[in-house]
């Protein structure tokens, strides 16, 4: 059957007639001319007469949705007259979604409403917390034991983005520390006349503390950005969703090779940021305080402690799982538009060096408590 779309006026009234097979329709002049007459100041009622449609596709569905949009903004009457029941509902169900996302209560309750209210936020954002770590933590067994879902090419594409990778703005960044040490030290230092013992100030300096906290901001700022970034797409896009559908677990998907990634490489990106510091404090011993680069290699190895080394070591692995949980959580957690991906990154970023800090001084009085 011919499918034809025709309309006339008649005094205040809009009539539209549809017959045959409304199928790929895509005549768009006689299309806005119609919507044009049901603009039409003069137009009171649209009335769309569909008794002699025949079969029908999304096509005739558009037509009469926008048919009936003009009327509604225009407030008058629109009328559908012999409408089968399933073009009935989908009109009904194109009108009845509400496009406008609800809009948050802005209203401001009392002080101990509020308190409350922040109370429940801690705890259920502890709890999720808690929840997550036990999952990421269940999955990082299992795939240590071969028991996952992680693919080996995906640990491979992390490990590369953590190595050789991140070596440029790690070396750049501690040297620069390195040298910044030996300038302060030797400010006190030459006071004394020690400025020697630079080497030893910014050897102990880095390899205790310093090399790893620097690594792990870098990686942090680097790395756990972009988990949370990736992931967070990944949310968007509906792909985790995709995941779940499969039966793939995203957990070991997904957050177990950045994870094994960080924890292998960050021990190794800490030992290598000690070396750069302490050549960015030898620069300037050397260069510019006038120690022998002999004498001052020899009290830079005389100054390495292996309970220094050892202790700088773990601070960098466990700063490696605190930035893979953190950039992986709040990608998992991320929302559903392009501003909930940029907001996932800067809460990973923040929380990834706020919980480096905290982990920190949990080390460093434990260490103290264990005279190490």
């Amino acid at each position: 059957m011919k499918q034809n779309l025709n309309f006339n006026t008649s005094g205040e009234t809009l009539a539209v007639s549809i017959s045959g097979d409304f199928i790929s329709y895509d005549n768009e002049e006689t299309k806005i001319r119609l919507y044009s007459l049901a603009r039409d100041n003069n137009i009171k009622r649209v009335r769309v007469d569909a008794s002699a449609l025949g079969q029908w596709d999304s096509t005739l569905v558009i037509i009469i949705f926008e048919l009936k949009k003009i009327a509604l903004q225009r407030q008058i009457d629109f009328e559908q007259q012999n409408f089968s029941e399933n073009l009935s509902r989908l009109i009904k169900l194109a009108f009845s979604v509400d496009r406008k996302p609800a809009q948050p209560d802005t209203g401001s309750g009392s002080f101990l409403e509020n308190v409350g209210m922040f109370g429940i936020d801690i705890y259920n954002s502890v709890i999720k917390g808690i929840d997550f770590i036990k999952k990421t933590w269940g999955s990082f067994v299992r795939s240590l034991a071969g028991h996952s879902f992680m693919r080996g090419v995906d640990l491979s594409f992390a490990l590369e983005d953590c190595t050789y990778k991140a070596l440029p703005i790690v070396s750049l960044i501690s040297f620069m520390v390195g040298l910044i040490l030996a300038f302060v030290g030797a400010v006190q230092l030459k006071t004394f006349g020690a400025q020697i013992y630079v080497a030893s100030l910014v050897t102990i300096g880095m390899t205790r503390i310093m090399g790893a906290i620097m690594t792990g901001i870098i990686m942090a700022g680097r790395t756990g950005a972009s988990y949370a970034a990736t992931i967070g797409t990944m949310q968007v896009n509906e792909e985790i969703d995709a995941l779940k559908t499969m039966g793939v677990n995203p957990i070991e998907f997904l957050v177990s090779p950045r994870m094994i990634a960080l924890v292998i490489t960050m021990p190794l990106l800490t030992m290598w940021s000690d070396f750069m510091g302490m050549l960015g404090g030898g620069f300037v011993g050397v260069t510019m305080l006038g120690i022998p680069f002999q004498k001052y290699w020899e009290l830079s190895i005389d100054a390495i402690s292996l309970d220094n080394f050892l202790v700088g070591i773990f601070h960098g692995l466990v700063f490696g799982a605190v930035i893979a949980v953190c950039g992986c959580y709040y990608g998992i957690y991320c929302g559903r538009n392009a501003d909930s991906v940029g907001s996932a990154t800067t809460k990973a970023v923040v929380s990834s060096i706020v919980w480096m800090i905290v982990m920190t001084g949990l080390i460093t009085v434990s260490c103290e408590v264990l005279g190490i």
